[in-house]
């Protein structure tokens, strides 16, 4: 009896190791991830455009997950891709406005007439679904 006494007394002394070393992980990777955040901030704040590229990115990204789907998988495609086309314009329009590399705004103004024609087809199809 005491034998088994003593194995539940060890046993118990494990749960509160655990949750200390637990909580110590989480803690680490928290702090981690906000000195990330704080880093992305900080760089964000000194390019001109970038917090609004990622404002823009941020509400696309909402508004594409609160979407209502149709069920009818061409037609999500169809709505989501065009979606995803537009928010390739607002990024390149911000790259263009305020991007120093020739190279980098000369693919923003490639990207901005492919994906205009690929909205157009976009729209063209969807408005043949109602």
């Amino acid at each position: 009896m005491i034998f088994k006494s003593v194995k539940l007394v060890k046993a118990l002394s494990i749960v509160p190791i655990t949750a200390l070393i637990m909580s110590s992980s989480f803690m680490t990777l928290a702090n981690a991830e906000t000195s990330t955040i704080a880093t992305s901030h900080e760089h964000m704040e000194k390019g001109g455009g970038s917090h609004e590229m990622m404002d823009s990115m941020k509400t696309g990204m909402e508004t594409m997950q609160n979407m209502e789907m149709s069920g009818d998988v061409d037609k999500d495609f169809a709505m989501m891709m065009k979606m995803h086309h537009q928010q390739a314009l607002d990024m390149a329009k911000m790259e263009i406005a305020h991007g120093k590399s020739p190279e980098m705004k000369a693919m923003a103004k490639k990207i901005m007439s492919a994906q205009k024609k690929e909205i157009a087809q976009f729209d063209k199809w969807l408005a043949k679904q109602k």
